[in-house]
């Protein structure tokens, strides 16, 4: 589509999704356009163009999970180009973010999407007319406009205009000036106002046609009388007005503050469902001036659009985040979809609940039940709550056992369109369901878990689960604080069937990035965690992290040496060093995850072990966290890497905790994933501590051996070398030394570019990378050094040199290989796989 509609050349470029983009699209755009253009062939082109987008697409990854973005931008291209987007320029953002907006506009450009970009010009305008003497005049806070006003307005506008189209083709991107001719307008009060129109109609037709070229429509809000009089018109009612006539999914208000903000707390406002929250909203004492007009012009404007439409208010830097996330950046603003809950089946349309039942269903669309099957269940059935939405997208019912009011209300059916999910109708629905039903569970089965809301959604909104091994369902449910009534709710699921258990977190699990508009609350019950391999330095410090953690506590240590001994150090209990036996693990019920600390190629039977006895029924499932290298090849285990794999990690019960320089390599690349030279591999020139070579004496760890020396060892084909490669998809070199410090290692990376890059491009890509990461400092100079980073729980990255041909980037990184290598991530892991926070027991500095 994009490559039928513009020329390109070869000075294309592969923009990002960060949310910064001045610091680092703006000067790799520049960098690209200044090679003489080349003619390609039209199939080239395409090639091209399909090339370009697959690669911007890939890096907006990098701010939101694959399923959100390919979801929002099919969304977005469902409809008619037009229809995409509306986006409202104030002036001030002219000014201040120019380039900024130039790359962000760019950025949906690469994609495929034409936003209808509007613009204003008001503090350029106060500009000029203070420097002509001419003090502004407003009355009811609209510019009184004069003949000396208008022929300044129009001569600002122009220039602006100009200059937002300039700034577009600065970055490759094709984009048409249209000041004028968009707007028919009759005067709103001549004799109060001056030269200041009312909109009486849109002329769409130049828009459209600048679509068809390829090009971006840049407008202004002048509009013209039909005798052909130029008209001032404040640039947010143009915007309206626009989008009334044109009907898009969103309506983009740029402004510097990135959103509306609350009076009260100072917090940004994530969403407003205007159904539920605008009356009430209003009488707020804080809701006044601005925020109180902005408010009633959205609800003018969406009441007039399909439901399917929504405003956002956003800075322009954030403009990405705001479209290809559910978590959003900004302020947005929709009517949301009115909820309706009846007390019995009487009460709704039968035909509501079949139109979803058959679209959404998995046993109805499958035929394993019918609507009318279902609905004759519902009927004799006495304490119901059925809610659905106006539309009918959404559909839950609940049942409550009227002769036992002590057992949890039950969510029978749950169910919502891929349209009803991108508007999150899905969770305003659960809060009004977590308000009315304190306590709840409730069933997915496995062609649901991959609907429209998955397994994660359930996991997000659950204090515990229960997974059915034979079936691959799961049993959720939250609220119940007795375990004995958690017991006796999963016992009660899958009684005839052999069962697998999750634990129960005790808490609300959490999950990130949320949805907007909803927020977890975590507390965590007590966890076990059994450590097989207590001996190595990494066993030393994870049972030091759990010794400090608020909710883990230690049920076994085991080693072979150090059998009969007594665990030193550890002040939750008394513990003695036993030997597990992989066929012992079974009896150890109430432990709740296995720490395998073992050398790589000995924990194998202890995994099948666990595995054969939960096949068997004769152990309930449980978290296995391996540290060593066996299973981190092993796509049917989760990844250990949560700055990287967080979502799936909540609820993992197999996990491959990665390897120390692994981790510091990939925290060092995946930035710059999206700018590799496809020709050349990275390097990475790494050294050790002598902790890294374990225990077991070797030249290696010995102290006589290193002193004064630097030890390389297995220069190709390190099994870190594999696996980087394997995680980041792309090819690799490591060459590993040991030196003659305990703990730390340093890791000297260097990323041939495929592109020209400068040193403020690099560390601006890797600080938004990272930007909310707790155990990752990025730091604004310099380099790190491993003494400064030896015995702490974070990464350190920096260095961010460039090759003055600017084709080559130079990263340092510092990491702890005993903790954030191993211990601390392995804690990281088992928080997010148990139900707590991820830092729970870790110090934050």
């Amino acid at each position: 589509m994009l490559a039928a509609a513009r020329q390109l050349s070869t000075r294309s470029l592969a923009g990002r999704a960060l949310s910064k983009p001045s610091t680092l699209v703006k000067p790799v755009v520049n960098s690209l356009y200044q090679k003489p253009a080349v003619l390609i062939p039209r199939r080239g082109l395409n090639d091209v163009a399909h090339s370009e987008k697959e690669t911007i697409v890939k890096l907006l990854y990098n701010i939101g999970s694959r399923k959100e973005v390919e979801q929002y931008l099919r969304h977005f291209s469902s409809v008619e180009s037009q229809k995409f987007a509306v986006i409202k320029v104030g002036g001030a953002v002219l000014t201040d973010e120019l380039e900024t907006l130039a790359s962000a506009l760019t950025f949906l450009n690469r994609v495929g999407l034409y936003p209808i970009v509007l613009h204003g010009a008001g503090p350029q305008m106060n500009k000029l007319l203070e420097d002509a003497g001419v003090e502004p005049q407003y009355e009811e806070g609209i510019r009184i406009t004069d003949p000396k006003t208008l022929a300044i307005a129009r001569k600002v506008f122009m220039a602006e205009n100009l200059k937002l189209v300039e700034a577009l083709e600065r970055h490759g991107t094709r984009a048409r000036p249209i000041p004028g001719g968009v707007f028919v307008a009759d005067y709103l009060d001549k004799e109060k106002y001056g030269y200041v129109g009312q909109i009486t109609g849109v002329n769409k037709d130049m828009i459209e046609s600048s679509i068809r070229a390829g090009a971006l429509p840049i407008l202004t809000s002048l509009a013209e009388t039909p005798e052909g009089q130029i008209l001032n018109v404040n640039a947010d009612v143009a915007a309206a007005e626009l989008a009334t006539v044109l009907e898009p999914l969103k309506i983009v208000f740029l402004n510097e503050k990135n959103g509306l903000y609350h009076g009260v707390t100072g917090k940004r406002i994530e969403v407003i469902n205007l159904d539920e929250e605008y009356e009430d909203l209003l009488k707020e004492p804080w809701v006044r001036y601005g925020t109180k007009l902005k408010i009633k012009q959205c609800k003018e404007l969406l009441d007039g659009l399909p439901r399917s439409s929504s405003v956002a208010i956003i800075s322009a830097g954030h403009l990405h985040k705001e479209l290809f996330t559910d978590s959003g950046a900004g302020t947005l603003i929709r009517r949301g979809h009115k909820l309706f809950k009846y007390g019995s089946l009487d009460q709704v349309d039968p035909d509501k609940i079949r139109r979803i039942m058959e679209a959404e269903d998995p046993s109805v669309k499958s035929g394993e039940q019918s609507v009318a099957s279902y609905l004759r269940e519902l009927q004799g059935k006495k304490d119901i709550s059925i809610y659905t939405d106006e539309p009918g997208q959404v559909l839950a019912v609940v049942t409550r056992d009227s002769s036992d009011a002590s057992k949890p209300a039950v969510l029978e059916k749950l169910l919502a369109s891929k349209t009803a999910v991108l508007n999150n109708v899905p969770d305003n629905l659960w809060n009004t369901i977590r308000k009315e039903h304190p306590v709840l569970s409730w069933r997915v089965d496995a062609k649901q878990a991959e609907g429209t809301m998955d397994r994660s959604w359930h996991f997000e909104r659950a204090d515990g689960s229960l997974r059915n091994a034979s079936d691959g369902s799961t049993m959720f449910f939250y609220g119940i604080q007795d375990s004995d009534k958690v017991k006796q709710t999963l016992d009660g699921f899958g009684t005839t069937q052999k069962r697998a258990y999750s634990t129960w977190t005790g808490a609300r699990r959490t999950m990130m990035p949320q949805r907007r508009g909803y927020s977890t609350n975590a507390s965590a019950g007590v966890k076990k965690v059994g450590l097989i391999g207590a001996r190595g330095y990494t066993g030393k410090e994870l049972i030091n992290i759990i010794n400090n953690h608020p909710g883990l506590e230690l049920s076994h240590v085991s080693s072979r040496e150090l059998e009969g001994k007594p665990l030193e150090g550890y002040t939750k209990a008394d513990l003695t060093y036993v030997n597990l036996k992989p066929n012992a693990l079974k009896e150890q019920e109430h432990v709740d995850a296995w720490v395998l600390a073992l050398p790589n190629g000995v924990c194998t039977p202890f995994v099948h072990q666990v595995e054969k006895d939960v096949a068997n029924g004769d152990s309930r499932d449980k978290v296995l966290l391996d540290l060593s290298a066996d299973y981190r090849f092993d796509d049917s285990w989760t990844y250990g890497l949560p700055e990287f794999n967080r979502k799936n990690l909540v609820g993992a019960t197999r996990i491959s905790n990665p390897g120390c320089y692994a981790t510091g390599a990939q925290m060092s690349l995946r930035p710059l994933l999206p700018f590799l030279d496809a020709q050349s591999a990275p390097t990475v020139f790494g050294v050790s501590g002598y902790s890294g070579a374990g225990t077991k004496p070797s030249p290696k760890n010995d102290p006589a051996v290193l002193k004064d020396n630097l030890l390389p060892y297995a220069l190709t084909g390190h099994i870190h070398e594999r696996e980087v490669s394997h995680q980041l998809g792309t090819k690799i070199g490591f060459i590993p030394h040991v030196a003659s410090w305990f703990q730390g290692i340093a890791l000297t990376v260097n990323v041939p570019l495929a592109k020209p890059m400068t040193s403020r491009d690099i560390q601006a890509a890797f600080a938004d990378y990272y930007q909310d990461e707790k155990l990752v400092h990025v730091l604004d100079q310099g380099e790190p050094y491993v003494r400064d980073n030896a015995g702490k729980h974070f990464v350190r990255i920096g260095g961010f040199a460039v090759h003055p041909e600017g084709r080559r980037a130079v990263i340092t990184t510092t990491i702890d290989n005993l903790l954030k290598g191993a211990a601390t991530q392995a804690v990281q892991n088992l928080n997010l796989a148990l139900g707590y926070d991820e830092y729970a027991g870790i110090p934050i500095e």
